[in-house]
């Protein structure tokens, strides 16, 4: 039986099985090589745990160090780079760590949420937002010039926060057809997406593609019929 003391001491991670957002925190750690215990969490009915570590948001990813709870996947990402130093993933430069920062939310404001709408959308909408996508995606793919990942040649904090563009893309594109990131317009993007994909440390945490695809099809279903409400 696991004492209180004793669960002060452990790396506990509340997550749910599809989260991307969490899959960024399964990957820092996975990558530090930190011991951990998953909590699974079924968002339809929240855990008493849960909501007593995370009042504010009420979601997932939330890690629990020493007893005391952490969330936001991007606030987490740096609070597991201070505290365990195996494996930096911030670049040691300010400035860089600055640049990492602002292409981390840059990913998360921008080009999370015009892909979204694309794969939500039909017709001139979806066009815009595909347009909107390409735009920001183009700017990513500069920082990648001379680099095979954008932690540089290993993978980094960036590389992880973007990481989810190489699970649900396949996923998106499997369903709706859509073609966000080719190799003709988005060489080094695509170059990325693979390179990212195929590293064993990443490609061992991958949720199952088979069990995306109609959880992606039901909310995509659910989004569609409020916008025609």
């Amino acid at each position: 039986m696991i004492k209180p003391n004793d669960m002060a001491e452990e790396v506990t991670l509340f997550k749910t099985w599809s989260s991307a957002f969490a899959l960024r925190v399964v990957w820092a750690l996975q990558l530090k090589g930190v011991q951990y215990k998953s909590v699974l969490e079924d968002i339809s009915d929240k855990s008493e745990l849960l909501l007593h570590y995370n009042p504010v948001y009420k979601k997932v990813p939330v890690l629990l160090h020493q007893g005391r709870p952490i969330s936001e996947s991007l606030i987490i990402l740096e609070y597991v780079d201070e505290t365990w130093n195996q494996y930096p993933l911030l670049p040691q430069d300010p400035y860089a760590r600055a640049m990492v920062r602002f292409w981390a939310k840059f990913g998360d404001d921008k080009i999370m949420p015009s892909i979204w709408t694309a794969f939500i959308s039909e017709g001139k909408e979806q066009e815009a937002a595909l347009a909107e996508a390409s735009e920001h995606l183009q700017k990513l793919e500069e920082q990648l010039e001379g680099r095979k990942f954008f932690g540089g040649d290993n993978i980094g904090y960036l590389d992880i926060a973007l990481g989810w563009l190489a699970n649900l893309l396949r996923v998106f594109e499997d369903i709706s057809s859509l073609k966000v990131v080719d190799g003709e317009r988005f060489p080094l993007l695509f170059a990325w997406l693979r390179e990212f994909s195929d590293a064993p440390i990443i490609k061992d945490c991958w949720p199952p593609h088979d069990k995306l695809i109609p959880k992606f099809i039901a909310l995509r279903q659910v989004y569609r019929a409020k916008s025609s409400t």
